[in-house]
């Protein structure tokens, strides 16, 4: 699972499976998009990202399943 910050979702995912993006991405290259959230501003999408990635895997699976 990788969770990122991007204005263009469509462009930042085509570099990750290019293997041109997130050091991450490179050594494990996308299998599929699950899904994406808009946030008003960058601050915002950076607590997100942050409060998503302390998740426990089976806490992120559950989140990503919407559940």
């Amino acid at each position: 699972m990788y969770a990122g910050i991007t204005t263009n979702v469509d462009a930042r995912y085509a570099k990750h499976a290019n293997g041109k993006g997130a050091k991450y991405t490179r050594a494990n290259p996308p299998v599929r998009l699950i899904g994406s959230i808009e946030f008003a501003d960058r601050s915002s999408a950076s607590k997100a990202e942050y409060k998503i990635k302390q998740l426990p895997r089976g806490e992120k699976v559950a989140f990503l399943l919407g559940g």
